[in-house]
């Protein structure tokens, strides 16, 4: 069930709701970034969990008094107006999306042929978009559909093809491209001519890439990206520092932005989606997931996955990519870190002390996942798979520690729980420290990736007390890289009566499932867990069973529950239609809302006229340019 057509809606009040909605969340608002495509004439085509236009759901809740005794949520959904879903608008009749779906590149049975066709496609439609006739041109290719974030009084939107596009909070508008430095459409006071992401030359355009995961320090508010490309050397490296509000007047004086430091020792092209940053460290995931046009002359698919080669990380001091230290281990894929932090410790082989990198990841065993999020089996491997290499599909939260000696050894790999979990969160004031609870997705199936089919269906809400955990594994540590220290399943669990267990999960009813869950502290909390997690649901009961479409009048809820127990929901706020399960969210304080930066202009849908011009040989050439959008499209 996709959302409705339109573009821009005024935000809606929700009643009902029931429960109490807890006071910290006055002025606050939950928004959610997910693919949804606008085009989708040919319900036949190759789709895939990471394809489709970006659209943004958000719940505000709206004070109605200063004393916060009455709060109002209002529901706002929109899509995210950029270059690729402009021209979508202006192309008509656009039967299926510009760009290729992930699950045409990743399916080893997609033919050679269909796939070149595919790319040729979008670099047509996109050439046309610069050619006279244009509505909208076509200069970056980003749908912005994975992620939301705050930095520096932007919020964020992202997607790994592009760089991080700026909403408006609290009606989800979009401002424009943010390049590093500037964003299109704010109000600048001083004009900055420096280049961006990607800089200057061929090439830049893909040195602008950005990660879908950019991380801000709670400390400096430093904004971290990297930037994955199809060359040499593969990897850059970006530091943007908070200035808004800065006291400093002149240029000079202000904190300037570090951008694309080349990372050197990545071995190749990769689905390089997240990466760990600590207080002091960065940590690069080099792994055997590899994303390189060239692997067609290769005869593998773009996006291939070599169960027989090595899972590499790169740590490296935050100012200093040229001093990365490279850690090799068995294959695995990781999209998510949880948390990165480092510790200085005494070495357990002299009386030196040493500094450690500690990292926690949503590791799996495989590439399934790739495959099956576009309904893809995965492949069969070409090659027989060793003893020590075989291990079980799964995809748990790990743990790795990296002493930064000069053996480049990892001391410790091993899970901290056998439950799946993925999409993980936690308090974002105790980011980049030794944080105690790691908040997630779980699910009744032994293998997160095997159950995603096209979309997760998530019946579990998982709160893991990782240094309960880490501490229980260091003082009797399990194998090492397929070990795991607690060995429960998720419904033995639910029935623990300890009230002390380390983990704890919250249950979805039955048929109904949720998303990736976020954490709103309590004022003065007393303890790290004292808050609210917050998740859209949706109860199944309202497909129709031989189609799997919505019934008319389909809703999701927000659900808000009580972290500290994972048992009570506190409240329920029921929305005007249908959440479909996206990628991730964020949560956006009233402080934060109010304390935007000032925005001149917004990004807006070409007025759909169409240009005219008198001559035979403009009308030539728009005869001739339909034609061509007609057979692409």
């Amino acid at each position: 069930m996709l959302f409705q057509r339109g573009v821009r809606r005024a935000r809606k009040h929700l009643h009902p709701y029931s429960g109490s909605i807890p006071k910290e969340l006055a002025g606050g608002q939950y928004v959610r970034n997910g693919g949804n495509p606008l085009t989708n004439g040919d319900l036949g085509r190759d789709a895939h969990w990471f394809d489709g236009d970006g659209m943004l759901s958000g719940v505000l809740f709206k004070r109605t008094d200063e004393k916060c005794t009455d709060i109002t949520p209002e529901f706002v959904n929109q899509y995210i107006l950029t270059d690729i879903f402009l021209a979508s608008k202006t192309i008509k009749p656009l039967q299926t999306p510009i760009l290729p779906s992930i699950a045409t590149l990743v399916n080893p049975l997609s033919p050679l042929l269909a796939i070149v066709l595919s790319i040729l496609r979008a670099l047509v439609i996109t050439l046309f978009s610069h050619l006279p006739g244009s509505l909208q041109a076509i200069k970056r290719i980003s749908v912005a559909n994975t992620n939301i974030l705050w930095h520096d009084g932007r919020a964020l939107a992202t997607c790994e093809s592009g760089p991080p596009l700026r909403i408006q909070l609290p009606d989800l508008r979009t401002v424009g491209w943010f390049n590093g430095r500037k964003v299109e459409g704010e109000t600048v006071m001083e004009e900055d001519t420096q280049p961006g992401y990607g800089g200057t030359g061929p090439l830049s355009f893909m040195k602008e890439w950005t990660t879908g995961h950019p991380r801000v320090d709670p400390h400096t508010n430093e904004l971290l990206t990297f930037h994955s490309t199809f060359t040499p050397p593969y990897i850059h490296y970006s530091i943007v520092p908070a200035t808004h509000g800065y006291p400093g007047k002149a240029p000079l004086m202000r904190p300037q932005p570090t951008l694309d430091m080349p990372v050197p020792g990545v071995s190749g092209a990769k689905m390089m989606h997240d990466f760990g940053v600590s207080r002091n460290h960065t940590v690069i995931l080099d792994l055997p997931l590899s994303l390189d046009p060239l692997n067609l002359a290769r005869g593998t698919p773009v996006v291939s996955y070599d169960c027989l080669g090595k899972s590499r990380f790169g740590v490296f001091p935050r100012q200093y990519p040229d001093q990365v230290q490279w850690f090799e281990t068995n294959p695995c894929c990781i999209f998510h870190t949880a948390n990165t932090w480092e510790t200085l410790d005494k070495s357990p082989s002299s009386l030196d002390e040493e500094t450690n990198v500690h990292m926690l990841t949503c590791r799996l065993t495989s590439g399934t996942l790739v495959f099956s999020a576009g309904d893809i089996a995965a492949p069969a491997p070409k090659h027989p798979i060793p003893a020590y290499l075989q291990e079980e599909e799964q995809c748990r939260l790990y743990y790795y520690q990296f002493p930064l000696t000069s053996r480049n050894v990892i001391r410790h790999q091993w899970a901290l729980s056998s439950i799946p979990f993925e999409f993980p969160t936690l308090r974002q004031d105790m980011e980049m420290t030794a944080a105690r609870y790691i908040y997630g997705c779980s699910d009744s199936s032994n293998s997160f990736s095997a159950s995603l089919g096209r979309s997760a269906k998530i019946d579990f809400l998982a709160k893991i007390d990782s240094q309960a955990l880490i501490a229980r594994g260091l003082s009797n540590p399990p194998q090492q890289i397929k070990g795991c220290v607690d060995t429960r399943s998720v419904y033995e669990v639910l029935n623990s009566k300890d009230p002390d267990d380390p983990i704890k999960v919250f249950q979805m009813p039955a048929g109904w499932y949720g998303q990736e869950p976020r954490f709103v502290p309590r004022e003065n909390s007393t303890s790290e867990d004292d808050g609210w997690l917050l998740s859209y649901v949706f109860d199944e009961s309202q497909l129709n069973p031989e189609t799997g479409e919505c019934k008319p009048g389909a809703r999701s809820e927000l659900w808000i529950i009580d972290a500290i127990k994972m048992k009570d929901v506190v409240a329920r706020i029921v929305l005007p239609q249908r959440v479909p399960y996206g990628l991730h969210g964020n949560w956006f304080c009233e402080q934060k809302i109010q304390n935007q930066r000032a925005v001149g202009s917004f990004r807006t849908l070409p007025d759909g006229k169409s240009i005219e011009e008198g001559s035979i040989v403009w009308r030539a050439w728009m005869l001739a340019r339909n034609a061509v959008q007609n057979i692409l499209a």
